[in-house]
């Protein structure tokens, strides 16, 4: 019965059998191609290997049974619709074996092209070419080089080596002026080749090389650079690949074939037009990896126009089916269009907002769905500053501008250079002739990536535009030696370290490093640019999309300010009150000296002494940040570190009284404050003496904070403002704590306020787990929580932020033991429940508690949609990210009725 089952599950589909809806089992190009034969596009004939076949080849190590045998049946179907055989030496049938994961993965995966050919069907595929024997060798080397690097391994710089020497005999540098002999000769270099690295003769059986290429496309899934890139992408490893199984179209067989790439609307800006590049004479690959520069799109219309506009109008038909920017792959052989694949196209942030506006404004998609289009991540990337020019700089080169912003550093010629310098904290700008998968831990590392070759939809631009990298393509005034680790340009000579910086809106290059001045979008947010009359279809485009996630979303956005001025600003940016003010850092500076004597009291009255002159500037401070906040919730967080940690290092002051002693000076001050701090000590002070804790055993000093935060408030609003004073007690673990600190506030704040009408509510924050847990108790004596989640995952993991970071993190982050560091993203099934059972239990005990959070994950994305599930009131964060959190709070309240939008 197992067996009989196992027979009847489906792992290959016919392309008119799938849809765009079956992305999870047949991938991205797989759904995509049978979405296009079923609108009637001329897609190449062919099959679809499902992903479930991938993750069963992956866990077992081999083929699941009965997938040899739909394989060889869809095979036969496709050699029958095409009249040909694979591999037949007479008309061979030759296929493509294509990976196609749910997400797009441009070049992480493998692809192998002219399957079939062998010493014996080039003969045939020369024939079927009319004699066309430069394109059939030409076939057959792709075919070795290809299959030989993907399929075993064999170093792909050996076939390169090969081509170049093959080119200099010829005395060319181009690989069109070879000739069908000079082919004949590669093949057989290309075979030496392959023979020495693997010990045998490259195989001459098609299905052989069939079954080899999918089990290759299979374990490419797991291969480095693949999970490198789905790590930086945040996209699930289970998921596996689906393979792509089509019959060969060749834009490689003369001046009327070519092939190329298309978008319906420009990925860098949003433009409307036509984007795209074309190359003639060459196969797909050519144009990807930049080995020889391309036309603009618009040129296809010279050299084939009954091809350029059958392909608008398909490019068309595409765009309002899919109701978004289409990526489109296509071959012209000779003169025949062939559609091989589109995608909703990658992007530049800036080109998602505008064509969300666009899409809005023709009636294709909702505000709704334009919201779900975009993401915090996108706005973050256009609130970073641009280039500040004046005529001091003048470009040396100008380029693509493949994916916008404004990046510097040290230049570096390989992906390993890139990422030693960036872990010493070096900003660095990546070079190539052209990058290739390999380079992908290396364009992570860089600023910005710089290529000599290639256009928009090279493999640089391409993976840049999908990481939000700045990127420049195609600079072909650059002269790039890598061996040499140098490029000349204009005359003059770039060495590896040297600074330049790279435009990747404009495609301009300079020299040296260039400043920077605010993005369009930060001014827009500071109030500087009226977005109704900005020509700016950016500026546009944000501000309607935001416009609307304030409407839609139902969590408020704080931010996270010490300071009159950062709350200002975070107003600016529509914080809607402060959700932690940090008091701590009302001590530094000059009032270290009265901390210092707070802490050095031997008696009550110098004790008393140091909080009284403390007082009044802890008062101004409150002042200052409630009037910026006219109206508006301040979450003030009484003092929370240890009180040594404002006092000099214990090893520093030891030293420094010892050498004053050994000098005669009166050191009796230093002696007592060494004292102090030896008394302090802590071996671990983030778990000792903090927080309540402090305020427990520091008599007055809470009291003189509470009496600050209401002094100031009545003040504000006596002189005619409104201040809505939270006073947040922080590190409860027991109830106690809380009800010990609340009755002595309470006290301070009713004989402060009187008649004023200010109004002091009293929470505390949660950041140790056993608050979590003891929830329901805590409400009884909290009117609200924040959740101080950057404790509560050192507390929740046993890990200490500041050591943890440097000294494992990026191991676990490479065995996949974490996807994104629990500090960045909130971990919502350890650390996030702890969230969920404070907040249910917390609620239960007293129903409208207020919630929020105040911990760095305020201002992450996806912690932002984690919070809003759980049901808090507000997320607090820093000023700049309070755009971002304004965005996904948005996003997060339409989230179950949009598409998916990575």
């Amino acid at each position: 019965m197992a067996a009989q089952e196992t027979v009847e599950h489906k792992y290959v589909y016919d392309f008119a059998e799938g849809n765009k809806d079956l992305k999870d089992l047949l991938g991205g190009k797989g759904a995509n191609l049978a979405e296009m034969t079923n609108l009637g596009l001329p897609v190449p004939p062919g099959f679809t290997i499902t992903t479930e076949a991938c993750k069963a080849y992956l866990t077992t190590g081999r083929e699941p049974d009965g997938l040899a045998a739909q394989i060889e049946a869809h095979l036969e179907s496709l050699e029958r619709e095409m009249g040909r055989k694979l591999g037949d030496p007479q008309d061979p049938l030759l296929v493509s074996v294509r990976s196609g994961a749910k997400f797009s993965m441009p070049g992480m995966m493998e692809t192998v092209l002219n399957v079939g050919l062998n010493d014996r069907s080039v003969v045939g595929l020369s024939a079927q070419a009319g004699g066309n024997d430069r394109f059939a060798w030409d076939s057959y080397r792709r075919l070795i080089q290809m299959f030989g690097k993907t399929v075993c391994e064999v170093p792909g710089e050996e076939f390169e080596h090969a081509l170049d020497d093959a080119k200099r005999a010829k005395g060319t540098q181009n690989d069109l002026d070879l000739d069908a002999d000079d082919l004949r000769g590669l093949v057989d270099a290309y075979k030496k080749i392959f023979a020495k690295h693997t010990g045998r003769e490259f195989p001459q059986e098609p299905r052989e090389q069939l079954d080899l290429a999918i089990r290759a496309v299979f374990e490419s899934w797991n291969a480095e650079r693949a999970v490198v890139y789905r790590r930086q992408e945040r996209i699930p490893a289970d998921l596996g690949t689906a393979v792509n199984v089509v019959a060969m179209v060749f834009g490689n067989l003369g001046a009327d074939s070519g092939t190329g790439v298309a978008f319906t609307r420009d990925p860098g800006s949003g433009a409307q037009g036509i984007y795209g590049d074309y190359l003639a004479n060459a196969q797909g690959e050519d144009v990807v990896a930049g080995i020889r520069n391309t036309v603009p799109l618009q040129e296809l219309e010279k050299i084939d126009k009954k091809s350029y506009d059958e392909l608008l109008d398909y490019m068309a038909r595409l765009e309002e089916h899919y109701k978004d920017l289409c990526d489109i792959e296509f071959t012209i052989e000779r003169g025949k269009l062939w559609m091989l694949q589109t995608r909703v196209g990658k992007r530049t942030a800036a080109a998602a907002f505008v064509i969300a506006g666009q899409l809005v404004d023709e009636g294709l998609i909702d505000l709704d769905e334009a919201l779900h289009r975009v993401n915090g991540a996108q706005l973050a990337q256009l609130m970073f500053p641009r280039f500040q020019l004046d005529h001091e700089f003048q470009p040396v080169a100008k380029g693509i501008g493949a994916s916008p912003g404004a990046a510097s550093g040290k230049v570096v010629f390989t992906s390993a250079r890139a990422v030693e310098l960036a872990a010493e904290g070096e900003s660095v700008i990546l070079v190539r002739r052209e990058t290739n998968p390999d380079d992908l831990n290396g364009m992570i590392a860089a600023k910005g990536i710089l290529t000599s070759r290639g256009g928009k939809t090279s493999h640089a631009a391409v993976v840049a535009r999908g990481m939000g990298k700045t990127c420049v393509s195609g600079a072909d005034e650059l002269d790039v030696n890598v061996p040499a680790k140098k490029f000349t340009v204009a005359g003059q000579t770039v060495n590896e370290g040297d600074i330049v910086s790279i435009d990747g809106t404009t495609g301009k290059v300079y020299l040296g490093e260039v400043p920077v001045m605010p993005s369009e979008v930060v001014q827009y947010f500071e109030g500087e640019l009226d977005p109704e009359q900005a020509d700016d279809a950016l500026v546009k485009a944000v501000h309607r999309i935001m416009t609307h996630a304030d409407e839609k979303r139902r969590l408020q956005v704080r931010t996270n300010a010490d300071t009159g001025a950062d709350a200002a600003r975070a107003r600016r940016f529509g914080a809607q009150g402060i959700g932690l003010c940090r008091t701590e850092h009302m001590f530094l500076g000059d009032r270290r000296e009265l901390v210092e004597r707070l802490i050095l009291a031997s008696t009550d009255e110098e004790r008393e002494a140091a909080l009284a002159a403390l007082l009044p500037l802890q008062r101004a401070d409150f002042i200052d940040i409630f009037r910026e906040m006219d109206g508006l919730p301040v979450t003030v967080r009484l003092i929370d570190p240890p009180l040594h940690e404002f006092l000099p290092p214990l090893e520093q002051l030891a030293v420094n009284v010892a050498v004053a002693q050994e000098r005669g000076e009166d050191v009796a001050k230093e002696e007592a404050l060494l004292a102090a701090v030896r008394r302090m000590h802590e071996e671990n002070p983030m778990l000792g003496l903090r927080g309540v804790r402090l305020g427990l055993v520091i008599p007055g000093l809470f009291a003189m904070q509470v009496r600050a935060i209401a002094e100031a408030a009545v003040e504000v609003t006596r002189s005619g403002g409104s201040a809505c004073p939270e006073i947040m007690v922080p590190l409860v673990g027991a109830v106690q704590e809380l009800e010990t600190v609340r009755a002595e506030a309470e006290k301070i704040i009713a004989e402060v306020v009187g008649d004023s009408g200010v109004e002091v509510l009293i929470g505390t924050m949660i950041e140790v787990p056993r608050a979590a847990l003891t929830a329901g108790q805590i409400a009884e004596a909290a009117q609200f929580f924040s959740f101080g989640t950057n404790d509560l995952t050192q507390m929740g993991w046993g890990f200490s932020r500041d050591d943890v970071e440097g000294a494992f993190f990026w191991r676990y982050l490479e065995l996949g033991i974490f996807g994104i560091s629990p500090f960045e993203s909130i971990d919502r099934e350890g650390v996030g429940r702890l969230v969920r059972i404070a907040a249910e239990e917390g609620r239960a005990a007293r129903p409208g508690l207020k919630l929020g959070v105040c911990g760095e994950h305020g201002g992450d994305p996806d912690s932002v949609h984690f919070f809003h599930e759980v049901g808090l009131d507000y997320v607090s964060c820093s000023p700049f990210r309070v755009p971002v959190a304004r965005l996904e709070a948005g996003r997060a309240a339409i989230t179950t009725t949009g598409s998916d939008s990575r």
